[in-house]
């Protein structure tokens, strides 16, 4: 559905009127189009003493053909290595290297701040670093133009394995991810492999995405085809035509099946098996709402959103882990929900169902590992986003939805799509327990 208020203030009277009286003026995002420069503009790269982050990201960018500033100039992004912080003190580091150039970031530039993960650091250190966060969350907040900020922690150890992660965070991939925190190699640091050609990194592999037929499913089918993979589009058999459609589009496979039939994940074990020899990306995108205050909630609906968006993926996952479809440095990848971190009125079952999503993708990053063959698994948390699901919510708390935020607006299919992708990347082996909520920084929430 469009947004009627966005489209408004970028007419000649919204120009004049929304300045005037103080109202939101959500930015035009720049997203990744073929051939479109990762960047509107060079790289200022920083670093406190001591950081160990800023020559591995200086070459980095050097290999992505991001140009790094060698003076004074409007920046697409600032990168500050604060690695090298090991006691409160020294966050000093932030306002001095921040403090001159901030105003100097772009429309739709990026903030990435670097760090060492608190929870592997002691003491003073720990303390230091877990400011970060408070410091680049508020960053988010002040940015204009689009412009969102990140953090990183990067364990020590994993250096070399944030290249897809920055590759990310600094490109239009990520115009609708603000304020969130990442952290690679906390949960181990597997071998990871560039891919032969960064435009076509999933190229050769078995991609499966429920919940196929339209919607973000469908933009996830779109995006990982575009990266090379052969998608297999799932969904209901109701939704059959749509989902031929999509398949048809992409040149993918439709497999129509309903997810929560008991005999379901074996059924799509052997399916998966048969015609493409396993599978090496698994996103469970496939979700229903039974919206209801819980005092009118019926057992029924209750169930019915517990089983398709919570007990559903998990029993998949158990069947393709056992069986061994899942292949050496697989990929599993759920869709929660702001809703599962935050709440929502009306939403009891949904809420506990994402915030289930959330405990699948924690519970699962400690226990992968001892399959042995580099598996990972992390989740998307979308905020409000443009899709036929949000066009039935009443006007009101649409528009509340669509404002609330950083980036003062709702988010695209794409948006879900691209930091999926981020994820199902052969460089992104360690990137393992994260949830990255894709919400423009929305106000509510952690």
């Amino acid at each position: 559905m469009a947004d009627r208020y966005q489209q408004f203030t970028r007419t000649p009277i919204g120009r004049f009127l929304v300045p005037k009286l103080g109202l939101p003026d959500p930015p035009r995002l720049r997203r990744h189009h073929p051939g479109l420069p990762p960047l509107d503009g060079p790289v200022l790269l920083g670093a406190a003493p001591g950081g160990r982050l800023e020559k591995v990201v200086r070459t980095r960018l050097a290999d992505a053909g991001i140009e790094v500033a060698d003076g004074d100039a409007r920046y697409g992004a600032l990168v500050f290595d604060a690695t090298g912080i090991t006691d409160p003190k020294q966050l000093r580091q932030l306002y001095h290297f921040f403090h001159p150039v901030i105003r100097k970031v772009g429309p739709s530039g990026r903030v990435v701040v670097l760090g060492t993960p608190p929870e592997l650091s002691e003491g003073r250190e720990r303390i230091a670093q877990r400011a970060l966060e408070g410091f680049v969350r508020s960053v988010g907040k002040e940015l204009r133009r689009g412009a969102t900020a990140q953090l990183v922690y990067v364990a020590p150890g994993a250096e070399d394995a944030a290249e897809s992660t920055m590759r990310f965070l600094l490109s239009a991939k990520s115009a609708f991810v603000d304020g969130q925190v990442i952290r690679v190699g906390a949960h181990g640091i597997p071998e990871t492999a560039a891919p032969e050609n960064w435009d076509k990194p999933l190229d050769g592999k078995v991609a499966l995405v429920t919940g196929a037929a339209r919607g973000i499913g469908a933009a996830i089918a779109e995006v990982f085809a575009r990266d090379g993979a052969h998608v297999i589009a799932l969904d209901i058999p109701a939704r059959g035509a749509e989902l031929s459609e999509v398949a048809n589009k992409i040149a993918g496979s439709a497999l129509q099946l309903d997810i929560t039939e008991p005999d379901a994940p074996g059924r799509l074990a052997d399916h998966l098996t048969q015609r493409h020899g396993g599978v090496d990306i698994v996103v469970h995108n496939a979700g229903i709402t039974r919206d209801r205050t819980l005092g009118n909630l019926t057992e029924d609906n209750w169930d019915a959103v517990l089983t398709v968006n919570l007990a559903a993926p998990l029993a998949v996952n158990d069947k393709l882990l056992a069986d061994q479809v899942l292949r050496d440095n697989g990929r599993i990848i759920g869709v929660s929900s702001i809703a599962g971190i935050a709440g929502n009125v009306g939403q009891t079952n949904y809420a506990a169902s994402k915030a289930g999503v959330v405990g699948m993708v924690q519970d699962g990053a400690a226990k992968l590992g001892e399959y042995g063959r580099h598996y990972t698994i992390n989740a998307v948390a979308p905020g409000f986003i443009e899709t036929k699901m949000t066009a039935q919510v009443p006007v009101f708390i649409r528009e509340a939805g669509r404002r609330l935020s950083s980036l003062a607006q709702g988010g695209l299919p794409v948006d879900v799509a691209e930091t999926i992708a981020w994820y199902a990347n052969p460089a992104s082996g360690a990137v393992n327990g994260n949830v990255v909520r894709v919400c423009g920084q929305a106000l509510l929430g952690a």
